[in-house]
């Protein structure tokens, strides 16, 4: 098992994940995550519609804003991401990926969902070149299993077509299991699925929230932790087994990303259904619900020490959705609030270390 001593990995900040007002534009994003000392960041797609939106696309006149941007109109996005390339440029950011790509895997042949599927994924490596990053990270699909079925092999055999499409730049793929995935759940599912897609570009991202968020915790429960018959006692104990197979199985270099994040305990309990727009409970905790490590109540230094014990000393990146315990609104000066993430970050390591 690997030491921790001496642990030092490189940082990056999710730019979807700071600010909370239309104030904090993506250029005062980049100050903020670069002034705190991050050097890279996720690039999300939302940013990128909402920079060209305000940047790129003129007013018509008598207006007071433009039309959005349509998330296929590929030409207008790529320029926004050249132009978005540049500022991270002069910021000394690197654009460590692309992301989210979502609901890719499993559509049945020849339907319309997979040709568009395929469609996006050739459109987001434009903008991925623009961008300067060879990274897609892709979620495994919430999309219900009733439409897409639950034949993993079918799955496989997307995402291996994937891989390979993405070759043909020299590009990957991080898989990330979504707690609320209909699918692929934990981070044994996707370290399966990794195995078996077998490409030299497909490795995993892991998360703080998404492993935790799933095997340890539940938004529904009155307890905050998972209640499927075995007692709370059961679970931490098989939480602990889980973060130690982790270090013991998976190979440090198919792990390209460690995302941070916390959770707050939900009070009262999410409904157990999902909402009008058909978000399951655990993506509407994602969404809104989670702070810095250290502010909610997840195990956070169990699945980091986890993944430093591989041997994994590459991107941590910290991507915050926090609205506040209420999911009500939060309101924070974003330099001070990336400063506390590093700062939070010191914290982690240190904790990491303890045995």
């Amino acid at each position: 098992m690997s030491s921790l001593s001496n642990t030092k990995v490189p940082l990056a900040y999710a730019s979807c994940s700071i600010g909370c007002n239309d104030s904090h534009t993506l250029p005062k994003k980049l100050t903020a995550i670069a002034s705190a000392g991050f050097t890279a960041i996720e690039l999300s797609m939302p940013d990128i519609l909402a920079f060209a939106k305000l940047h790129l696309r003129p007013q018509k006149q008598g207006d007071t804003e433009s039309d959005d941007i349509d998330p296929k109109d590929y030409d207008s996005l790529v320029n926004a991401a050249a132009t978005i390339k540049a500022m991270t440029d002069a910021k000394g950011l690197k654009v460590l990926i692309l992301q989210p790509f979502a609901n890719f895997e499993g559509w049945p042949e020849g339907s319309a969902e997979r040709e568009d599927a395929f469609s996006r994924l050739r459109g987001w490596m434009r903008i991925m070149e623009a961008a300067g990053t060879d990274m897609l990270q892709v979620g495994s699909s919430d999309t219900p299993a009733e439409k897409i079925g639950k034949d993993r092999s079918r799955f496989v055999k997307d995402l291996r077509e994937l891989a390979d499409i993405l070759a043909t730049k020299g590009f990957r793929c991080a898989y990330e299991n979504w707690c609320w995935s209909t699918h692929a759940p934990n981070w044994e599912d996707v370290w399966d699925i990794c195995k078996q897609v077998d490409r030299p570009n497909f490795g995993l991202c892991l998360d703080t929230f998404q492993s935790a968020g799933g095997e340890w915790a539940d938004p529904t429960t009155k307890s905050g932790l998972v209640e499927d018959g075995r007692s709370p006692e059961q679970v931490k104990k098989d939480w602990k087994a889980s973060c130690d197979k982790l270090a013991k199985t998976v190979p440090k270099d198919k792990i390209y990303f460690l995302q941070i994040s916390d959770a707050y305990r939900m009070d009262p309990p999410l409904e157990d259904k999902a909402d009008e727009n058909g978000m399951r409970p655990r993506a509407r905790w994602s969404s809104a619900y989670r702070p810095l490590p250290f502010q909610g109540y997840l195990p956070c230094v169990d699945f980091t020490r986890a993944v430093l014990q591989t041997g994994f000393r590459d991107w941590f990146s910290y991507e915050i959705f926090d609205e506040g315990p209420d999911g009500k609104g939060k309101d924070y000066d974003m330099d001070e609030f990336a400063k506390t993430a590093m700062q939070t970050q010191d914290r982690l390591l240190a904790e990491c270390k303890k045995a």
